[in-house]
């Protein structure tokens, strides 16, 4: 409170002087404009000080008038300016309880609320990984199914194949007299098997095959192509392959074979087999011709003929052995094949 507001209606000095109204004070004699005698007057702890808007402070305390002038009771203004900062405190000691100061402006005390407010965050559990299905789990049931009945075709045929290769290359039994035939129509040719490659009588020569043939060309000429070693050109494809595929490895070398053992000397096929081993060299025949082009554009291929070049392996220094170095050639009469490339039955 100011000590000068004369609107307080308080008696001052030791002669109970009253200082006359001023334009804050208005005092009347109706009580509210501080006439009578209570120690806050008129102007309470939230009136305001001559309309101009500024909260006036509260009044001292009741009690026995200070016998000192006017001027020397009187208060020194408050000194406005920036607070000093102070410690942080925890919003848990701020409050009433603290000793801090309400705000005048009759607002509730924020950090207390804010406090309340305020709860610890718990935490959160880990969400433990799915283990979805894969592989054939991941299917529906009717693809299951489907990819079980494959799987067990799969594995049955895988089955056959090796049961029947291994009845062919076993020593004669009671399976392979009473079913020989059946054994055979599935194991010959692509599937034949033998012991060359073991002691005692491994195979101790190099054959090499080759084909020519004659081709009709667009001009309705017949001309006869060179020789294609096709043993070296498998040779080149298996030469620095780290997985040669089987037929380049076994199929030319296995049809010769074929061929050799049912075959006699003058070249006539002995048995079926032998026919079916001419008809399976007319096909490897075509099939390496289109390879490499030989029929030219236009051109068809009409007849087909082989010729092998044996040459003996020369035996090591230290065994004393001696062998001819002189290869033999075998020359196979020509064969007749169709201008598509399906072989023809007979010899020309």
């Amino acid at each position: 409170m100011d000590a000068y507001d004369t609107g307080s209606g308080a008696r001052q000095g030791p002669g109970g002087r009253e200082h006359p109204a001023g334009p804050g004070g208005g005092g009347t004699g109706d009580g509210t404009g501080g006439a009578s005698g209570s120690p806050e007057g008129a102007a309470g702890p939230g009136a305001v000080r001559g309309g101009s808007g500024e909260t006036a402070e509260p009044p001292p305390a009741s009690g026995p008038a200070d016998p000192r002038s006017p001027s020397e009771t009187a208060e020194p203004p408050p000194v406005t300016g920036p607070a000093e900062p102070g410690p942080v405190r925890d919003a848990a000691e701020s409050g009433p309880s603290a000793g801090t100061a309400e705000p005048a402006s009759g607002t509730a005390p924020a950090t207390a609320a804010t406090a309340e407010q305020v709860k610890p965050v718990e935490p959160v559990e880990p969400v433990e990984p799915v283990d979805l299905p894969t592989g054939v789990a991941a299917l529906s049931p009717r693809y299951q199914v489907g990819a079980l009945v494959a799987l067990a075709v799969v594995a049955a045929a895988v089955c056959a194949h090796l049961g029947l290769v291994f009845l062919h290359v076993a020593p004669s039994n009671t399976l392979t007299k009473q079913h020989g035939a059946a054994v055979d129509e599935w194991v010959f040719p692509e599937f034949e098997q033998n012991w060359k490659l073991f002691a005692p009588n491994p195979l101790q020569q190099n054959i090499s095959v080759q084909v020519r043939a004659e081709v009709s060309t667009a001009d309705g000429e017949i001309r006869t192509t060179g020789w294609y070693d096709l043993s070296a050109e498998d040779g080149r494809a298996i030469d620095g392959n780290p997985v040669p595929s089987h037929t380049q490895q076994n199929e030319l070398r296995r049809a010769w074979d074929f061929f050799v053992a049912t075959h006699d000397s003058d070249d006539r096929a002995v048995g079926l087999r032998g026919t079916l081993s001419e008809s399976y060299l007319r096909r490897i025949a075509v099939l390496r011709l289109e390879r490499n082009d030989a029929a030219g554009p236009g051109g068809v291929v009409e007849r087909v003929q082989y010729r092998s070049r044996t040459t003996n392996v020369e035996p090591p220094s230290w065994s004393g052995e001696k062998v001819s170095d002189r290869p033999t050639v075998r020359e196979l009469p020509w064969w007749t094949v169709s201008g598509s490339g399906d072989p023809r039955e007979g010899a020309a």
